[in-house]
């Protein structure tokens, strides 16, 4: 089956600048490979999420120059698309592992888990340090009838490595740096980890691009795809837009907004735009995204942070 690439929005919000920049990139490799491309709308958090969104977010990207193969409402050969209707796929994920007693309940609470570990060095996360990893039946049994808990996966002391395709060779110790990871909250709900894993086997995606901060998830995620006999996809995680006092650009920033950038610039403005910060081109001269896939390589992806004018803001 030929290969995909995928762009994954969560529909809590109007997308932004940041949101349109990973998905330029995303398109860009997938189609300079000749990848399907796919729309999957992540909307784990069934609170958060806004079905509303979907339309917007889908329109953007039209409005953009991004269309895509299957996914979004239209659907496809690997529906449903929309991760809240996939939730009989990460049980079945979920039972496999626990099958194998790779799983145990965890009834930290939030607090509890910063006053014990310490934060990971790349994203400010904390280890777990293991608390409830050796709880016994009769304990787990008196713990459950005053709280639900959530799942974690027991991780080894073992160092997972990859070449990610703009950031080069990352490596990360598992027990170390990431401890025993949630696979499943305790609201019921299927953790990021797990989710994306089982979506991009099943949907055949060969190809991840999203955003830098994403990149310290990646060892997780290639545990967790050995362990479920999935295959590994290659991973380029791109620069971050932030604001010139090096906030993370996020939808509070209005000026990103994707209804103001619409009526603020024209499509081919904002494209040629991020095609100039992100190196692909010397000057911010306006352009479709179909003009950026032939002579497109991560080679000229530039690294580092992308700092965003006011007319972003």
């Amino acid at each position: 089956m030929q290969g995909a690439g995928r762009f994954a929005p969560t529909p809590s919000g109007r997308m932004h600048l940041g949101n349109l920049f990973a998905a330029l990139l995303a398109w860009l490799s997938a189609r300079s490979q000749g990848l399907r491309f796919i729309l999957r709308i992540e909307d784990l958090d069934v609170v958060a999420s806004k079905s509303s969104y979907i339309p917007v977010i889908e329109d953007d990207l039209r409005w953009l120059g991004i269309d895509w193969d299957e996914g979004g409402l239209e659907g496809g050969p690997h529906a449903p698309y929309l991760q809240h209707e996939r939730f009989d796929r990460y049980q079945q994920a979920f039972d496999l592992l626990q099958g194998r007693g790779l799983l145990y309940p965890c009834f930290c609470s939030r607090a509890e888990l910063h006053a014990a570990s310490a934060p990971h060095a790349s994203d400010g996360q904390v280890v777990y340090a293991g608390t409830c990893r050796s709880l016994t039946a009769a304990q787990i049994a008196e713990k459950s009838r005053v709280k639900r808990p959530a799942w974690r996966l027991a991780v080894p002391d073992r160092t997972i490595s990859f070449t990610d395709r703009r950031c080069g060779p990352y490596q990360e110790d598992l027990a170390a740096e990431c401890g025993d990871f949630i696979v499943r909250r305790s609201d019921g709900l299927f953790a990021y980890q797990l989710a994306v894993v089982v979506d991009d086997a099943q949907m055949g995606v060969t190809e991840v691009v999203r955003g830098g901060d994403l990149i310290g998830s990646t060892p997780r995620q290639i545990y967790l795809q050995e362990l479920l006999g999935c295959p590994h996809p290659a991973y380029a995680h791109i620069p971050m837009l932030i604001a010139p006092d090096g906030r993370r650009l996020a939808k509070r920033n209005k000026g990103s907004d994707a209804a103001v950038l619409r009526e603020r610039f024209s499509a081919e403005e904002v494209v040629g735009w991020m095609a100039h910060a992100a190196g692909l081109r010397p000057n911010p001269t306006p352009l479709s995204p179909a003009q950026l896939v032939e002579g497109f390589s991560w080679n000229l992806v530039r690294g580092g942070d992308i700092v965003v004018g006011d007319a972003f803001l």
